[in-house]
């Protein structure tokens, strides 16, 4: 192929493609060049296919779709718009297996306030945007599962052409609606406390329905920078305090003086304590590392965080996105919870919840008058941080027994 470049001043800004349509004497492809290209097969259908630019196995070793070894086909086209928050979209990610498993060739596009979040086996991560949102109105897809109920996602999931919608839209007011039947519980716990109370299912339970499937156990999936490496202590567990709760619900938050405690008692059974957080608990978790000598290294970004949560044996938190991120890591916790239902909380075994007692009178309220959260008392969460460790120790050494085993079957 060749380009043939004329020695004639350029003259065609006006019209550009006239060089194309009309034999423009400033610049003119080959006979060669144009019979090549109608004669070329671009697999348009591969999973790689990126439309604007070179995918990643051309560049890589300069294959053609013709004799790429790296072809994908994809089938369904699949949509999820889930914006936030953080730990509502980790624990979303479950479904991704689910949806591999019945579809194995669908090409997922996640729409959503945390790319930075999902896993790479989600096709397209996209940032919510006026542009991203352009770009996704009025494209077809097969599936769009509409998982939020705020305004803005349920217009973007309505603007959308989809063989099947399931989840949530707008009614003539503007206002969240159910689109399919298995959506009708979420609807329905959403606008009624009392109903809400007597749900007994997770989270991720709900999502499934919602999305025609039956929950089975699926893990969360995230993924790890490897290349990230905190200097984080010894032989010695590590306890990692996430001190936060977020600005939407302050009524979660756990007092000051009672992680004071916990440092300080967690440190003397002999386990390094690490104290996690972001911006809003900066801070606070200065002065805790300075009055406790507990290990503090500083807010970072969430992929970051993602990967410093990943040296803890175990998590204490209160309901944030650090519960998610340590479940997606399979850690151990301790979730102190007061305003929600428990049973929302899908801990596939790795933990327990504490709450307070008597229990909290309140239920999904920004503020408690009654500062429920004292009722969590500090020796209750040093015993399960104790039962916690304990587990972790033990996970441990049934998995260094296990790779004992395979190793030994190896070497027969």
């Amino acid at each position: 192929m060749t380009l043939v470049l004329t020695n004639a001043a350029p003259a065609c800004e006006e019209r550009p493609l006239g060089c194309l349509r009309y034999g423009c004497a400033e610049y003119s492809l080959t006979r060669d060049l144009f019979k090549e290209l109608r004669q070329m097969d671009i697999r348009t259908d591969c999973r790689f296919f990126r439309g604007d630019r070179p995918c990643r196995a051309h560049k890589q070793t300069g294959a053609h779709c013709t004799d790429c070894r790296s072809y994908e086909k994809l089938s369904e086209r699949v949509l999820i718009i889930k914006l936030g928050a953080a730990g509502d979209v980790i624990r979303t990610t479950p479904l991704l297996r689910r949806l591999r498993q019945e579809m194995p060739s669908c090409h997922v596009t996640w729409l959503t306030d945390f790319p930075e979040l999902l896993p790479s086996v989600v096709d397209v991560a996209v940032k919510f945007s006026d542009r991203s949102v352009a770009w996704i109105s009025g494209r077809e897809f097969d599936l769009a599962l509409i998982l939020d109920k705020d305004p803005e996602a349920i217009g973007v999931g309505e603007s959308v052409l989809a063989r099947k919608k399931m989840g949530f839209g707008l009614d003539a007011y503007g206002r969240c609606r159910p689109l399919n039947a298995w959506a009708n519980p979420k609807f329905v716990t959403g606008v009624f406390d009392d109903v809400s109370r007597t749900n007994r299912r997770s989270y991720v339970q709900e999502i499934f329905e919602i999305s025609g499937y039956e929950f089975d156990g699926e893990q969360y999936w995230l993924d790890v920078d490897e290349s990230k490496v905190f200097q984080i202590g010894g032989q010695s567990p590590v306890v990692g305090l996430n001190t936060g709760c977020g600005l939407r619900w302050p009524s979660r938050q756990w007092p000051e003086e009672y992680w004071e405690s916990l440092c300080l008692s967690v440190a003397a059974g002999g386990a390094e304590v690490l104290l996690l957080g972001g911006e809003q608990e900066d801070s606070l978790n200065k002065r805790l590392a300075a009055r406790t000598g507990a290990k503090y290294l500083g807010c970072f970004p969430i992929e970051d965080f993602v990967a410093l949560v990943g040296n803890c044996d175990v998590v204490v938190t209160q309901v944030t996105m650090a519960l998610h991120v340590a479940i997606g890591l399979r850690k151990r916790l301790v979730l102190m919870n007061n305003i929600f239902n428990p049973h929302e909380f899908e801990l596939y075994g790795l933990g327990e919840i504490i709450e307070p007692a008597p229990p909290c009178e309140c239920y999904y309220a920004s503020e408690c008058p009654h500062d429920s959260m004292r009722r969590i008392s500090p020796e209750a969460v040093l015993e399960a941080v104790l039962r916690q460790i304990d587990r972790a120790r033990a996970s441990l050494t049934n998995n260094a027994g296990d790779s004992a085993e395979r190793h030994r079957d190896g070497r027969r």
